[in-house]
């Protein structure tokens, strides 16, 4: 979920003192500061002349980032944020810290500045732990009729589809992208007819996951 110099999330429990968070009854969460860069990273921007920024689907991860039982904690000048902020509003508030600040003196002059989507997945019937599959070894465009209808069955917003929080997570990017130096590399949607084009299964796993292939894109032409 990192997206650049902004702070990675960590492991936030209750203390003794009755703060802000442990008065509204939140006992851990993953607490995440939109104002303190990563040291690593922030110290990265000057060095390199290309620089590639990216986030996807846990800002709607119920089952990783449970509203309730393990929710986003966000902090800012060290102080939880007060009401807690819905994954939209999240994600709309790193982003207005993290652009400026990379495009504030840190990057090296000239430098590009990329933001790529999210690459989907192509589960059907269910999700990744729920008996859905992702065993389709054609391109979409090879098996289906009505191509871009399809299409949109299985990612539209609309229709809560698969991979629905890539989609959401691209609108909240090229909102807040816009105006700004950063190029946007679009693979979401080009990569959606592709259903072919990963590994579905591998590693010892016990189900399907056309998620986790970690490349920008295809890995075939």
């Amino acid at each position: 979920m990192e997206i650049g110099p902004v702070k990675c999330v960590v492991l936030w429990s209750a203390g003794d003192k009755h703060g802000a968070l442990e008065t509204l009854g939140v006992r851990e969460g993953y607490r995440v500061d939109v104002d303190v860069p990563v040291t690593t990273r922030a110290q990265a921007l000057s060095f390199h002349n290309i620089l590639i920024f990216n986030t996807g689907h846990w800002w709607w991860a119920p089952s990783k980032f449970d509203p309730v039982k393990s929710p986003m904690l966000f902090f800012k000048n060290g102080q939880p944020v007060i009401p807690p902020l819905r994954p939209d509003q999240d994600l709309d508030l790193v982003l207005k810290h993290m652009i400026p600040y990379v495009e504030g003196k840190k990057a090296r002059p000239g430098a590009l500045k990329f933001f790529r989507t999210q690459s989907p997945r192509h589960f059907e019937g269910e999700d990744w732990d729920q008996g859905g599959s992702c065993q389709r070894d054609r391109p979409l465009v090879t098996l289906e009729v009505l191509l871009p209808f399809r299409v949109e069955e299985l990612f539209s917003v609309k229709n809560n589809g698969t991979n629905v929080e890539g989609r959401l997570v691209n609108k909240h990017l090229y909102k807040a992208l816009k105006g700004s130096g950063f190029i946007i590399l679009d693979i979401t949607h080009l990569s959606e007819f592709r259903a072919d084009a990963h590994l579905a299964s591998g590693g010892g796993k016990k189900h399907d996951d056309c998620m986790h292939w970690c490349l920008p894109g295809m890995t075939c032409s």
